[in-house]
């Protein structure tokens, strides 16, 4: 797509100066935050013609093809209110009201330093997710290849949880040492774990290399999650939320998109975790374009003036008024989605090859129909609800509107199948994104990465239990899928008790919703 994104010609009953007298009076200036707007005028025997185009005034790395279509869809619906607006002066008729601005838009404009910082964290949550959704693409002909059971990898995957103890200490060091160091050493620690898993000679070699890269992976998603909703612009953190799990949903299917190399061979899912150690390459680029975040230069610039205080008054702080009553909230509401969350996906691919006969490219198949374009949608519903409508609501009922489809997914055959499976993928988007924003924005920048490596221990813990739960009921209940069923009461429970307890935080300033004391 070209620089330009939008061009539009208007003929207008008066002379070229006639005409630009009403453009200053208009305000056609060429002063935008996105875009650059470039006015010509020319005449036209007693007419002129007006051209109205518009120009991305963005550098924004990884991501600025993306950022033009978004600047395109702005510039056809600005240049045509910007086309009627000086029609109706140079006409004398009343101006005709700018239509509502588009969905898929920011409601407040993004700077250049926002935009490129957003892109940037965009690019690091693609390359982590895609190393961390290969375990759970793959685990299935893993274990195959190493001739291990269900229960074995329900414990290899439990298990993994483990690395939740070094992303806690790491989420905790983002405090005081900053957000940039700490995403940039969780992607190398990534490439390097699945590095030892693409060489694996045993599956509890395997095992270990997944411990390490789940807990980098942890920590490089949880600190990233923090960098959007601090460098995000009041108004528009969900909508730059929803940007970074569209990003995820891109390395996620990154993943998908290489399950079927698994059919070629015995080890073939070795190739999959052979390419995300090669995104080693990417990272001196992304250091390049990472910056630190202004909120924690200006914290760490405070504290500096001041006696420093132990890591355990940053821990009193995070359990004082009010900020105790959310991490319980969120604690619980974080374990008991996990129950669920945790082997409905995890294990999905487990089920569906074992109980509905699917082959890994029939699940890749299945896993891009029903996960692709719908988890696109829900992502983006998502963010636009959360802030219009409010993060809490949102939550609720994309919370218990995706956790009923699943649980009928997990019970049922056919084309409700793959029904569920939409229904469930776009809730669960739509909620996801809105409990990430109300992780990041309920707590004060100096305790902001030790409240989400607290809240990520209480996730993993839910959902080690409901892997070994799903695990362990399958011969009980009449199958993994009733089994996987059974766990979302927990998540249910989630929805309709702990949510509520909640505050809400949409069209409230981060600083009102969380003040630093810093």
């Amino acid at each position: 797509m070209p620089h330009v994104a939008r061009r539009v010609q208007v003929r207008l009953a008066a002379p070229p100066d006639e005409v630009r007298e009403h453009i200053e009076r208009v305000g056609l200036g060429p002063s935008r935050e996105m875009t650059t707007l470039d006015v010509q005028v020319r005449a036209d025997g007693d007419h002129s013609i007006v051209t109205l185009s518009s120009r991305l005034a963005l550098r924004v790395p990884y991501f600025g093809w993306f950022v033009r279509i978004l600047a395109w869809v702005a510039a056809r619906r600005e240049l045509g209110d910007l086309a009627g607006r000086l029609r109706a002066e140079v006409e004398g008729r009343a101006r005709p009201a700018d239509r509502r601005a588009s969905s898929l838009l920011p409601r407040v404009p993004f700077g250049p330093g926002q935009a490129a910082s957003l892109a940037t964290v965009a690019a690091v949550g693609a390359v982590a997710n895609f190393g961390g959704a290969l375990f759970t693409q793959d685990g299935d002909a893993v274990i195959r290849s190493f001739g291990r059971s269900d229960q074995d990898l329900g414990f290899a995957l439990a298990l993994t949880r483990a690395g939740v103890l070094v992303a806690l200490v790491a989420t905790a060091l983002a405090d005081r040492y900053g957000r940039r160091r700490l995403v940039l050493c969780g992607l190398g620690g990534i490439a390097v774990a699945n590095a030892g898993a693409a060489l694996a000679p045993t599956f509890e070699v395997f095992t270990v290399s997944q411990v390490l890269a789940r807990a980098f992976v942890n920590t490089t998603l949880v600190v990233a999650a923090i960098v959007v909703i601090e460098e995000a612009p009041e108004g528009a953190r969900a909508f730059a939320l929803s940007m970074f799990g569209l990003a995820l949903g891109l390395g996620f299917g990154v993943s998908v998109a290489l399950l079927p190399i698994a059919d070629l061979g015995g080890d073939g899912w070795r190739v999959s975790f052979a390419v995300s150690a090669l995104t080693v390459v990417a990272l001196p680029s992304l250091a390049r374009n990472l910056a630190e975040t202004a909120r924690f230069r200006r914290m760490a610039a405070a504290r500096s003036r001041r006696p420093p205080r132990s890591r355990w008054a940053r821990l009193r702080e995070l359990g004082a008024p009010p900020y105790g009553r959310r991490f319980l909230a969120l604690g619980a509401v974080a374990f008991l989605v996990n129950v669920f969350s945790a082997p409905s996906s995890q294990l999905t691919n487990r089920y569906l090859t074992r109980t509905h006969h699917f082959s890994n490219s029939g699940v890749a198949v299945f896993r891009g129909v029903t996960a692709g374009v719908p988890g696109v949608v829900g992502v983006l519903l998502g963010g636009r609800l959360a802030e219009t409508r409010g993060r809490r609501p949102v939550s609720i009922i994309g919370l218990v509107v995706a956790t009923v489809a699943q649980m009928v997914f997990f019970v049922t055959a056919g084309a409700v199948l793959w029904v569920t499976a939409v229904v469930s993928i776009v809730a669960a988007a739509s909620a996801g994104l809105t409990l990430g924003a109300l992780d990041a924005e309920l707590f004060p920048t100096e305790v902001r990465g030790t409240s989400n490596g607290f809240l990520l221990v209480c996730g993993v813990a839910g959902s080690a239990t409901g892997l070994l739960a799903a695990t362990t009921l399958s011969g009980t209940v009449g199958g993994l899928g009733p089994a996987i069923a059974v766990c979302g009461v927990a998540s249910l429970l989630a929805a309709v008790v702990f949510l509520p307890r909640l505050p809400e935080t949409a069209a409230r300033s981060l600083d009102d919703v969380s003040p630093s004391e810093v």
